[in-house]
C-alpha cells in the first residue's frame, strides 16, 4: 500500500518538475517575501522622488517596526500567495478526470485515498518549500533593514500561516474533484477562503475556532510572541482538512471521470 502511494507521489513530483512549478512557484514566493520589507524601507524615498508634490508638502509616514513589516509580508502571502496556491492546485484532479487519466489509473488496484492524498501531499510539499523560502527571505530583509524579529515568534507565525495555506490548497483540491472546470475550482476555493475570513472577522465569537482565524493568530504571534486560543483553531483546521480529503475521495469513487458525472 505504501509503495503504491509513493509511486503516485513520485508521479506528482515529476509533473511538478516537468511543468516548471518546482522552479517558478518558490521564486515567486521569494520575490513576494523580499519585496515587502524592501519597498517599505524605500517608500519615503519613492514618495520624495515622485516629483508631483506641491512645494512645501510634508508627508509623515508611521514608523514601521520589524514585527509590523513581517505582518505586512504575511498579508502579501495572504493575497498573491493564496492565488498561486489555488492556481497550482486547481487542475490537480479535474484535469485528469477530464482526460480520462484518473479512470485509467483507478481501474487498476489503486486506492482512491492514495490517489487523492498523493496529490495533496505533493501540493503540501511544494507549498511548504515555497512559503518557507519566501518567509525566510522576508525575515532576512526585515532583520537587515528594520531590526531583528524573534526567531521563535517568526517560526510560530510561519507554522500558523502555513497551515492556512495548506487548508486553502486542500479546499482547492476538493473543488477540483467536485467540479468539471479547473478555473471554477480555483475561483470557488478563493471565494470560500475570502468568505470564511470575512465571516470570522464579522462574527469573532461565533467563529472563534474557525480556520479563518489562523491569519490573525499568525500576526499576533509576530507582534506579541503569543496567540491566545491557538490549539482549538489548529485542531478544527486539521479536522476540516481531513474532512475535505475524505469528501474528495468519496466523490472521486462515485465519479472517477468527467464523463461519468
Amino acid at each position: 500500500m505504501m509503495s503504491q502511494w509513493f509511486v503516485l507521489y513520485r508521479k506528482e513530483w515529476l509533473e511538478l518538475i516537468r511543468s516548471g512549478k518546482l522552479i517558478w512557484v518558490p521564486v515567486v514566493f521569494i520575490l513576494l517575501g523580499a519585496s515587502q520589507p524592501i519597498v517599505s524601507y524605500m517608500l519615503p524615498e519613492i514618495i520624495a522622488g515622485a516629483g508631483n508634490m506641491p512645494e512645501g508638502t510634508v508627508i509623515e509616514l508611521p514608523t514601521l517596526t520589524a514585527s509590523g513589516v513581517m505582518v505586512q509580508t504575511l498579508q502579501q502571502f495572504g493575497t498573491l500567495g493564496l492565488l498561486i496556491i489555488a492556481l497550482i492546485s486547481m487542475g490537480t484532479v479535474s484535469n485528469e478526470r477530464l482526460s480520462g487519466t484518473s479512470a485509467m489509473i483507478l481501474v487498476k488496484p489503486v486506492a482512491y485515498s492514495s490517489f487523492v492524498t498523493a496529490k495533496w501531499a505533493a501540493m503540501l510539499t511544494i507549498t511548504a518549500i515555497s512559503f518557507g523560502l519566501g518567509y525566510g527571505a522576508g525575515w532576512y530583509y526585515t532583520a537587515a533593514l528594520f531590526g531583528s524579529v524573534s526567531l521563535l515568534a517568526a517560526a510560530g507565525s510561519s507554522l500558523l500561516f502555513g497551515l492556512w495555506l495548506g487548508f486553502v490548497g486542500t479546499v482547492t483540491i476538493l473543488f477540483s474533484t467536485l467540479l468539471r472546470s479547473a478555473a471554477a475550482a480555483a475561483f470557488s476555493a478563493l471565494g470560500a477562503a475570502a468568505l470564511l475570513s470575512i465571516a470570522t472577522t464579522l462574527l469573532p465569537k461565533a467563529l472563534a475556532w474557525s480556520p479563518g482565524k489562523l491569519t490573525e493568530l499568525a500576526a499576533a504571534q509576530l507582534m506579541s510572541g503569543h496567540a491566545s486560543g491557538l490549539w482549538p483553531v489548529v485542531s478544527i483546521t486539521i479536522i476540516s482538512i481531513i474532512a475535505a480529503l475524505a469528501l474528495a475521495v468519496w466523490h472521486l469513487r462515485q465519479h472517477p471521470s468527467i464523463e461519468a458525472v
